[in-house]
């Protein structure tokens, strides 16, 4: 069989099985669209408040090209970082309650960094059994054993640490499939007791859970979700952030953040701290709890199993011109297919009784 065969009988596969992807092209700005000649509204961006739109985010993006250009060059120990980078990076340490930050191209790679740095060959990583890809690759590439522990189970987790000498216990705070959130609490008590380091990937924790970290906690985060820009940042005890400042290979070997991204990243993030963005996240607030009361995330999953029924279910929806993605495995387990609808700040409260009254028409 020649590699063409292969793939094609790859290709075929993932055709029967409903699991067959293709990218939009979207034309706009959000979560209003134009695709394929009509007008859609997207519950699929996980720009939660809005921010990629904000004037001042964009006008902080444009000043920075102006000043900077369009690139960063190299690799910032070798070509050396924008004022803007620096200037970051103390804001989102300020931000996490930290010593330090450290800025990565993506969140993807400040996983891939934190995991394959720290994870030496006498570690034991122990991971939540729903972690996103980007930490599931990190421990691949981490010299150290791996550990799954079941989702959100502290008791199955305590035995595990109970047997284990030098742990790193890495988890994210929400959880990007299903919307739901770790109990970082109980999850630091339990680190600082048995001596493990805590790493938080808090990629999607706009409406919290928070923490305050005290002893060996890292915070991961992104630029691309709440802060409306692009990059990943690993947050935590100076020290650490040091090591990986001179050890983690996603930033060592990898051109630095563009002068764009990273100053609309710090406008945002000064937003974010102003009663302006304490508004925007009560606004978002209200719009989940219009779709699903309590439910502690914009992230809201709509279960429905079957590949094909999520497909035909997404498909529904956007003949009404309602954008809300079918998510299916590999990404989710098999019999979990489902539609994955995220809310903004930017959606108006029509958008949203559209959305509620569509979904209660697919029950």
């Amino acid at each position: 069989m020649t590699w063409t065969d292969r793939i094609g009988a790859d290709l075929a596969r993932v055709r029967d099985l409903g699991q067959w992807r293709t990218v939009r092209a979207l034309d706009g700005g959000g979560p209003a669209f134009r695709f394929d000649g009509v007008d859609v509204v997207s519950f699929a961006s996980n720009d939660y408040l809005g921010l990629t739109q904000h004037p001042a985010v964009r006008a902080a993006g444009h000043d920075a090209i102006d000043r900077y250009g369009t690139g960063s060059g190299s690799a910032r120990l070798v070509v050396g970082g924008r004022p803007v980078h620096d200037e970051l990076e103390a804001a989102l340490a300020e931000w996490k309650s930290t010593d330090d930050a450290l800025l990565f191209p993506t969140g993807y790679a400040a996983n891939l960094g934190v995991l394959s740095t720290l994870a030496s060959a006498n570690v034991t990583i122990l991971s939540d059994e729903l972690n996103h890809a980007s930490i599931i690759d990190g421990c691949c590439l981490a010299r150290a054993k791996t550990v799954v522990y079941r989702h959100g189970d502290l008791d199955h987790l305590d035995a595990l640490l109970a047997d284990t000498e030098h742990a790193i216990v890495v988890t994210e705070t929400v959880f990007s499939m299903d919307g739901d959130i770790a109990d970082v609490d109980a999850l630091a008590a339990l680190c600082a007791s048995q001596g493990a380091l805590l790493v938080l990937d808090e990629a999607h924790a706009v409406l919290g859970p928070d923490l305050v970290p005290d002893g060996d906690v890292l915070r991961v985060g992104t630029m691309s979700k709440t802060l409306g820009a692009l990059g990943g940042f690993v947050a935590g005890p100076g020290p650490i952030i040091e090591l990986l400042r001179n050890r983690a290979r996603p930033f060592i070997f990898t051109t630095a953040s563009t002068p764009a991204d990273t100053a609309a990243a710090a406008a945002a993030l000064r937003i974010v701290r102003s009663p302006e963005g304490h508004a925007l996240v009560s606004r978002l607030r209200a719009h989940v709890d219009r779709v699903r009361s309590g439910h502690p995330s914009p992230i809201v999953p709509i279960v429905l199993g079957d590949e094909h029924a999520a497909l035909a279910a997404a498909a529904a929806l956007l003949d009404i011109r309602l954008l809300v993605p079918a998510i299916r495995p590999p990404t989710v387990p098999a019999g979990t297919a489902r539609l994955r609808v995220t809310l903004s700040a930017a959606h108006t409260d029509d958008d949203v009784a559209r959305l509620v009254a569509a979904l209660d028409g697919l029950a």
